[in-house]
């Protein structure tokens, strides 16, 4: 009964991020002026598309496809958005904000899922962030945005580790359950909020220079493709 318990709140989390995940590529959508089959690619490729690659890796049936059920977050939130129409305008808060659940929830679903394929702990961390990201990135690229995961003035990536990282310690301290995910998930989503709010930053070695500035002061560099000296 209890096994049971646990896998109907996995599967509501995992669907929940789904759902979240969908709403923000939607979201992105509307506020680019895409139309309604736009904005039902990018909620698809945002809700599924990190659970997907996650899957093909660990070799196993993607959920999207072995459970219809993960088509209908992106469905309905394509309709819930487009219905609301008009008030998307300034969408950038909520875009950020339902992105940061859909991560916070799939650095959580996506360890497990990873842990329970029997896959060590740094892949599963790694599976993890994958299933966090993948779907937000690949939602960038379409949309021609620069990805969040590649800006220096977000913490992306590292909330998404944070999130499985202690996904994998409540493993292996035997606390992994459906409240401790809910308590992982909400620190995982604040974290990223917070980084987002205060515009934390990783090192960036490279911050204002480009080859451009810097040509009448250095040679151009050659083809890293050129044959060897």
């Amino acid at each position: 009964m209890e096994a049971d318990l646990q896998e109907i709140i996995f599967l509501a989390l995992d669907l929940t991020g789904t759902f979240v995940f969908a709403v923000s590529g939607v979201l992105l959508a509307a506020r680019r002026n895409f139309d309604i089959t736009g904005g039902l690619v990018l909620g698809m490729l945002t809700g599924i598309g990190g659970g997907m690659i996650r899957d093909v890796l660990l070799d196993r049936t993607p959920n999207a496809l072995g459970q219809p059920l993960y088509l209908a977050p992106a469905v309905i939130a394509t309709l819930l958005i487009y219905i609301i129409g008009s008030h998307v305008s300034r969408a950038r808060i909520w875009i950020v904000a339902f992105d940061a659940m859909g991560l916070a929830l799939f650095s959580v679903t996506g360890t497990t899922i990873a842990l329970s394929a029997d896959a060590n702990y740094p892949a599963a961390l790694l599976m993890g962030a994958l299933t966090a990201c993948g779907g937000g990135l690949m939602r960038d690229a379409v949309a021609s945005e620069d990805p969040a995961i590649f800006r220096g003035t977000d913490l992306y990536l590292i909330p998404a580790l944070f999130g499985s990282g202690l996904t994998i310690l409540a493993e292996v301290t035997g606390l992994l359950g459906g409240v401790t995910s809910l308590i992982i998930a909400a620190a995982a989503f604040g974290f990223r909020m917070l980084a987002w709010r205060l515009q934390w930053r990783v090192p960036q070695p490279m911050r204002q220079w480009s080859y451009r500035e810097t040509g009448r002061r250095m040679k151009k560099l050659p083809s890293v493709f050129r044959k060897p000296d």
